[in-house]
């Protein structure tokens, strides 16, 4: 009788264990832009395709608009394994202790994509990637989002029309000293913050790829937008490494390709969304667009470049001067 009682509920264990097995496997993957950005899209179409990969193993929940976590919490729930997925700006990565992300904050550091790529694409991007196993996360890739305008109220043609203006920047010592070099006052601030602050007056301009800068309706509440491309804005889609590591190795695999799918159609769509974003703020007829003549962007470039000198100990020479080894980029010919 024992022994049948025992056999009865081995069974049932099993099969409880099998209907367990059966569930998917859940990836909440939070971000704080709109769906419709480069990010936002590429991130419903990693979930198409880890979904699709698996053959259903995996089912991966997308929270935008910082629906879940803010800019200021999300990067703590993560290492906590509140949600598995983030794909936060690489600016978020400073404040975490890892410093050498802020490299890609520096100001005039990448000509255009191709140059942006052989870093982020390359050996250079894989090395940094891993730095950021010792917090508990598993980097994936990169994601660009586009190269960067400034906005404000008032018309930005020099570096002296900023002084005085309060910038909203994100949370990062080398757009802090950005900034600073062109005499304006830097205020870190959460990007779901934004529109509201740039309002009520809170601050005076800010900077974004156009992608956000639209999709936030910033335009409409700035009433110029200088197309600087002084800076780049990118990604690195990050997950929990002990939710990683646990995975069975056929769906961590299967991951990756989705992974990698994902990367090329964010990609891909990046600059085709931020130059349609710009079309539409330029259609809007409320911010008008300045472009910047070649006088006045070497005048934009003198302070500026001064930066990377500046932040070479907190990032790191090495670093640095690997970079500039990819991209062929000399500072001091700028």
């Amino acid at each position: 009788m024992k022994i049948r009682t025992l056999v009865i509920g081995l069974a049932a264990a099993t099969f409880s264990l099998a209907a367990f097995a059966q569930q998917p496997i859940v990836i909440k993957f939070s971000h704080v832009v709109a769906n419709d950005t480069p990010k936002g899209k590429a991130a419903d179409f990693f979930k198409q395709k880890a979904e699709e990969l698996t053959k259903g193993k995996v089912k991966v929940e997308v929270y935008a608009n910082s629906t879940l976590y803010k800019d200021k919490e999300e990067m703590e729930a993560l290492q906590l394994g509140a949600v598995q997925m983030l794909a936060p700006s690489l600016a978020k990565f400073g404040p975490l202790g890892v410093k050498q992300f802020e490299v890609f904050d520096l100001p005039y550091i990448f000509d255009n994509y191709d140059a942006l790529h052989k870093v982020t694409l390359g050996p250079v991007g894989k090395s940094m990637l891993k730095l950021l196993e010792a917090k508990g996360i598993m980097g994936l890739a990169y994601w660009d989002n586009g190269f960067k305008v400034m906005s404000a109220n008032k018309a930005l043609k020099n570096p002296e029309d900023f002084r005085g203006l309060k910038m909203r920047i994100q949370s990062s010592n080398v757009l802090d000293a950005q900034m600073r070099a062109l005499g304006s006052l830097p205020q870190k601030m959460a990007f779901s913050e934004v529109y509201q602050a740039l309002q009520t007056g809170v601050v005076d301009g800010t900077e974004n790829p156009p992608s956000n800068l639209y999709t936030q309706k910033m335009h409409e509440v700035q009433k110029y937008v200088t197309l600087s491309d002084h800076g780049y804005l990118g990604y690195a889609v990050i997950v929990n490494k002990k939710f990683w590591d646990a995975l069975p190795s056929d769906v961590r695999q299967q991951l990756d390709a989705a992974m990698e799918q994902a990367t090329r159609y964010a990609n891909q769509i990046a600059k085709i969304e931020n130059d349609t974003a710009l079309e539409a703020v330029k259609k809007s007829g409320k911010s008008e667009l300045i472009t910047l003549t070649p006088d006045q962007k070497k005048a934009w470039k003198k302070p500026l470049v001064k930066v990377h000198e500046q932040m070479s100990e907190r990032i790191g020479k090495d670093l640095l001067q690997s970079i500039y080894k990819e991209t062929g980029l000399d500072p001091a010919k700028l």
